[in-house]
Order: C-alpha cells, then sequence, then structure tokens
C-alpha cells in the first residue's frame, strides 16, 4: 500500500471521505457540528487537504476549520437594547495552522447549552507519523492553494 492510500485509509477515523483532486491531491470536507434553531442555522467544518510528492518525498498538508452561521438572531446580548429580532451572518476561518487539542463551543440560544469535541490534531498527527515512518517530510502549509 502507498503513501497517499495509507493517509486516505487513516481519514475513517474523521467524519469525511478524501476525494481525488484534478492536481494529484485529495481533499475531504467534513462537517463535524451543526446546530438548527428557529430561522438560523450554524455549522462547522473541518477542511483538510493533502499531496504526496513522490519525487520530492514530501507530504503537504493543509486543514481549516471553517465556521458559518445564518438566521435570525434572537436580539441584543450584553447590556445592548434590541428590538428582539435581527439578522446576523457571520463567518470564521482559521486557517493553515497547527492546534491541538479540542473544539468546544457552547451557545446559550434559548437558555440551553449546546457543546461538542473534535480533535483535529490527532489526525494531522496520524499523517505526519506516517509520513515520516515511509521516509517523508511531513509539512503543513498556510494556504490550500499551496498543498
Amino acid at each position: 500500500m502507498d503513501l497517499r492510500q495509507t493517509i486516505t485509509e487513516m481519514a475513517k477515523t474523521v467524519p469525511g471521505q478524501f476525494e481525488p483532486q484534478k492536481d494529484g491531491s485529495s481533499r475531504m470536507e467534513a462537517v463535524i457540528a451543526e446546530r438548527k434553531a428557529f430561522l438560523s442555522k450554524k455549522k462547522l467544518t473541518y477542511v483538510c487537504r493533502f499531496r504526496v510528492d513522490e519525487p520530492a518525498k514530501e507530504v503537504r498538508f493543509f486543514e481549516m476549520l471553517k465556521e458559518s452561521g445564518f438566521g435570525v438572531s434572537s436580539g441584543g446580548g450584553d447590556g445592548e437594547m434590541s428590538t428582539g429580532f435581527g439578522f446576523k451572518k457571520e463567518t470564521y476561518n482559521t486557517l493553515g495552522k497547527e492546534r491541538s487539542g479540542t473544539i468546544e463551543e457552547q451557545s446559550k440560544l434559548f437558555g440551553k447549552d449546546y457543546s461538542y469535541s473534535f480533535d483535529f490534531g490527532t489526525f494531522r498527527n496520524s499523517v505526519r507519523k506516517a509520513a515520516e515512518t515511509a521516509g517523508y517530510r511531513f509539512e503543513v502549509k498556510l494556504t490550500e492553494k499551496s498543498v
């Protein structure tokens, strides 16, 4: 089994599946958390891309967490005066940085706590270990285009 297949097999521990790209890399996008409430929706997505460069004996790796949401808000917070309803759209990205631990998010929407966790560092470290064991250099890239 070659290194690309090994990494693709390891991805079965992550809620997503790698798709081969035209440029020879492999890309995965997986929704790891989603919350729907009255006229609003929030979603956290893990995006990962890697390329095995055989001549250079290198694995280039990119990962990103993307949080997006849209919908009607329930009014102002932190002491703000509000009419009670408003429309809000927001996105948040964490690009190409090695981070470890888990992602935790909590919301007080309608007085309920929502939480989840996903350990993305474990997957990246497994890919690093597989690459180094096979004699390849592992490099994290800051942008998806540089993979």
